[in-house]
């Protein structure tokens, strides 16, 4: 039995594939799907943020709770359709 390289053990581990090679067109677009994304997780924060802040010191932590549980959801939701984008420019020639 002959030893494996680091190489043939990592592709192992990873599925057995090699990483596709992206194009720079590629590369451009999941570097501004990146930017697209960044900015709607921010917008959000700076929409929901104070209302928590506002929430806390109002004394009502079940709003601040509501407001929290929304942010962390659609930040969620967010990094799962990136993700999803991401892997179409991945797939595409």
């Amino acid at each position: 039995m002959a030893l494996k390289s680091s190489w043939e053990l990592a592709l192992e581990r990873g599925g057995g594939k090699p990483a596709a090679k992206l194009t720079a067109e590629q590369k451009a677009k999941l570097a501004e799907l990146d930017r697209v994304y960044t900015a709607k997780i921010a917008e959000r924060e700076l929409e929901l943020k104070p209302k928590i802040a506002a929430a806390h010191s109002a004394g009502k932590p079940e709003d601040a709770q509501k407001f929290e549980e929304t942010l962390r959801s659609e930040i969620a939701k967010f990094r799962r359709k990136l993700e999803e984008e991401k892997e179409k420019v991945r797939q595409s020639k």
